[in-house]
């Protein structure tokens, strides 16, 4: 099983906005593609309560409240237990997942998504939780940086930032900047 894949399920689905069933089916790609037709809006309800709740897994593990983060996981772990089972069409395509036949969409994705993040906490350590640094965006993300560095979920969000910032430095600077007198 790939778990890294599982731990970016939790995060996609944090960064959704989830209004309607549409933004639900978006969330639904490789793997996951056939919860677009299964999707209900029962689903929609379960997936937005866990979402704000992964969030806060993420919000934990950025500061420093390890034990917080862990109990939150432990809860949707029994909210959303794994039961793995082998699945396929034949002896070259058996692969697992993480619930049992006949689950909803939410338990299915939300299994995994949990079992995931649950996984690379154990694996990595909550530091490796993120929560963009500019103020604009807020996406979580998995700090996957050899140095435990990360601030911003992605290159445009940090671009953005330090363009910014930059331009106030710029701002100020020109303010600060003393009159010359006029002869």
């Amino acid at each position: 099983m790939d778990f890294d894949a599982y731990a970016r399920t939790a995060v996609d689905l944090v960064n959704s906005p989830l209004a309607d069933l549409d933004d639900l089916r978006a969330l639904f790609h490789g793997d996951h593609v056939w919860m677009c037709d299964e999707v209900c809006d029962r689903d929609l309800a379960v997936f937005r309560r866990a979402g704000r709740r992964l969030r806060d897994v993420f919000e934990y593990g950025t500061t420093g409240r390890d034990a917080e983060a862990v109990a939150e996981l432990n809860s949707l772990l029994a909210a959303f237990p794994v039961q793995p089972r082998i699945s396929g069409h034949d002896s070259n395509d058996w692969h697992m997942h993480v619930t049992g036949r006949g689950a909803s969409v939410s338990a299915e994705y939300l299994a995994g998504a949990v079992w995931g993040l649950s996984v690379w906490l154990c694996e990595y350590g909550s530091a490796r939780f993120g929560v963009c640094a500019d103020g604009r965006c807020g996406n979580v993300y998995l700090d996957t940086s050899s140095n435990c560095c990360r601030r911003f979920c992605s290159e445009r969000c940090a671009t953005r930032s330090h363009v910014a910032a930059h331009r106030a430095r710029k701002r100020a600077a020109v303010e600060d900047k003393p009159l010359l007198p006029v002869s």
